[in-house]
C-alpha cells in the first residue's frame, strides 16, 4: 500500500542484525512510501560488538548474505546472525525507550493514564457488584 504521503511521526525499527534484519528498512521504505527515513534503534553492529552479543548461524542461502559479509568483513561462507533478544530484557527496554522518548507528548500521556486508572476503577467497582441483585437483569 503506498500512500503516496509522507509521515512527519518518526518510525524506528527494533530488528535483528543480519542481512535479511538489515533489508526491513530499505523494503519497509520502498514498500510503503510513507516515510522518508526508518532509522534502526536495535540491532546494529555497534551494539553487536558494544555489548559483545553471541553470534548465531544465519540462514544459509539469502541471496541478500554475500555484499552483507562483505559490508561487515563476515566470512562469506558462514552466514551468521544476532537476535535482538540476546540483549538483556532491562537494557533492550532502555534503548527503545531512549529511542522513543524524545516523541512522547507528556500531556497526552498523563491524560491517558488518568482515563486508564478511571476505567480500571470502574471495571473493579463492576466485578465487585457482580451476582449482586443490582447487577441481574430484569
Amino acid at each position: 500500500m503506498n500512500s503516496n504521503h509522507t509521515h512527519a511521526a518518526p518510525r524506528r525499527n527494533v530488528g535483528d542484525f543480519d542481512c535479511s534484519g538489515e533489508d526491513i528498512e530499505r523494503d519497509w521504505l520502498e514498500r510503503t512510501g510513507c516515510w522518508s527515513s526508518v532509522p534502526r534503534v536495535l540491532l546494529t553492529y555497534d551494539q553487536v560488538r558494544a555489548y559483545g552479543l553471541p553470534a548465531t548461524e544465519g540462514k544459509s542461502g539469502d541471496p541478500r548474505w554475500p555484499a552483507f559479509a562483505h559490508r561487515y568483513g563476515f566470512d562469506p561462507t558462514r552466514p551468521v546472525q544476532w537476535e535482538v533478544e540476546a540483549l538483556e530484557p532491562a537494557e533492550l527496554q532502555r534503548l527503545v525507550l531512549a529511542a522513543v522518548d524524545p516523541y512522547i507528548d507528556r500531556d497526552i500521556l498523563a491524560r491517558q493514564a488518568t482515563r486508564e486508572e478511571q476505567q480500571r476503577r470502574a471495571l473493579e467497582e463492576f466485578v465487585g457488584r457482580w451476582g449482586t441483585a443490582s447487577e441481574r437483569p430484569s
